[in-house]
């Protein structure tokens, strides 16, 4: 790669994540502004983890004014590599390297960004490694495992200066935005309880049973970061999110992450003070599902302020009938938002408002994908360049997924407990034995 590309990557960059050019950059027309960099404005980016999210990136990777080029697409699984490979050829007419395993990637000087959807247990050391390496990272969520590694990915955010972008995509809605920033100025008075909600019908998954890993499957690159145990029968394709805690992180990490943070950005709070959780397998309960499949969640915050989680996997009752989203309770009205847009009632329940969005973004559905997520990464490559700031700085992504791990160590401990509100940190010995996990020795993150 030219050094004259690396240095104006660089130089977007430099200084704190969203710095912004002067304003006779920002006042010129996308076309006049790629006229002048040109080539050197091209970011090189590479995906890890090619299941069942990446292909809702591929909209603002192909568009042309976002000067985006996919140099690798990685998983430990050949048939995805394979896959993804035909697939991004229809799209983009060219097949990026296939690479099994991503530290080849992330020793390439060349690549500036990489996107990473792979199971939860690798992100945070995936995004820690890319970032030393000098690399920006999307990192989907949950952006961590454990309450540890979300200050860690902080920590090594600050240290390197990297554009990091969590993947929570409401965060790109215009009309959440909107929204949000009429609740803050008082639309509903005083907002202080958030009831965020979460209804799938998932069904039964097999019970465990040791079995040689299927053919294609690098499984000790699948473990990577985790503790090594033999392959069991149907892990690597989806259900490990379900099979025990040494790779998922349950239905908080995989979804709640999501409408939890829209409510803490509505009531505009930190960290909780205390955590209280009901939670319990209740569907299938002869099935290989090793995690909850019901929790209700209480989050405590100061100023007598609420945020409720109501989170049910596996039974297809939809009590809220619209399958996800969020909804505000202020002293003069109530807000209702999800992906699609919002609507807004007054003291009586009467709607006074709404604003759907002609856009469209999956609900429920795997992989999820849509429009939503197109903005999100055009967000990212602008924020690379200098031209924005991020919808979801990692600091502020962190905030939110620390409150699906409270609610994870609350369920495996049968315990709510209270919180630094300041901190973050936990008092409850029982619930800090939870607070970071065990690696497989040389996969440790180091802090910083």
């Amino acid at each position: 790669m030219a050094t004259g590309r690396r240095d104006f990557i660089k130089k977007a960059t430099t200084g704190a994540v969203g710095v912004v050019f002067g304003s006779s950059i920002n006042a010129m027309s996308a076309k006049s502004y790629s006229k002048i960099i040109g080539a050197n404005d091209r970011i090189h980016i590479a995906i890890q983890g090619l299941g069942r999210r990446y292909g809702a990136y591929l909209q603002a990777i192909a568009a042309k004014e976002n000067n985006i080029d996919l140099v690798y697409l990685c998983d430990v699984m050949k048939s995805q590599r394979d896959k993804a490979g035909e697939k991004v050829f229809k799209v983009l007419g060219k097949t990026p390297v296939l690479e099994n395993d991503i530290r080849n990637i992330i020793n390439d000087k060349d690549i500036d960004a990489i996107f990473m959807a792979t199971p939860d247990h690798w992100h945070t050391p995936g995004a820690c490694m890319a970032m030393q390496a000098g690399k920006h990272v999307y990192l989907e969520k949950p952006c961590s495992h454990n309450p540890e590694e979300n200050n860690l990915v902080v920590a090594y955010q600050k240290h390197y200066n990297k554009v990091v972008q969590m993947g929570n995509q409401q965060r790109s809605s215009i009309e959440t935005t909107e929204i949000i920033k009429d609740i803050h100025n008082g639309i509903i008075g005083d907002a202080y309880r958030a009831v965020a909600f979460y209804q799938n019908s998932r069904g039964q998954v097999p019970i465990q049973e040791k079995a040689l890993p299927p053919e294609g499957l690098d499984w000790e690159l699948f473990q990577g970061p985790a503790p090594r145990r033999d392959y069991t029968d149907n892990t690597w394709d989806y259900n490990w999110h379900w099979y025990g805690w040494d790779y998922g992180t349950a239905e908080m990490g995989n979804n709640a992450t999501h409408e939890l943070d829209i409510a803490r950005w509505a009531l505009d709070v930190k960290y909780p003070e205390s955590v209280n959780v009901y939670s319990g397998k209740f569907q299938y309960k002869e099935d290989g599902w090793d995690m909850y499949d019901t929790m209700e969640a209480t989050f405590k915050f100061s100023n007598n302020k609420t945020i409720q989680w109501d989170g049910q996997s596996r039974n297809g009752y939809d009590k809220f009938r619209s399958g996800r989203g969020t909804i505000i309770y202020g002293s003069e009205g109530s807000v209702y938002v999800d992906r699609e847009g919002y609507k807004l009632y007054d003291i009586k329940g009467k709607l006074i408002k709404e604003n759907i969005s002609k856009l469209s973004e999956d609900g429920v559905a795997l992989g999820g994908g849509g429009n939503l997520t197109t903005r999100h990464c055009v967000n990212f490559f602008d924020a690379i360049r200098g031209k924005a700031t991020l919808n979801s700085a990692i600091e502020v992504g962190a905030i939110s997924q620390m409150m699906t791990h409270y609610a994870n160590i609350a369920s495996r401990i049968n315990s709510g407990f209270e919180v630094d509100e300041q901190s973050g940190r936990i008092f409850n010995r029982e619930a800090m034995k939870l607070w970071s996990r065990t690696y497989e020795p040389g996969w440790e993150i180091k802090a910083i």
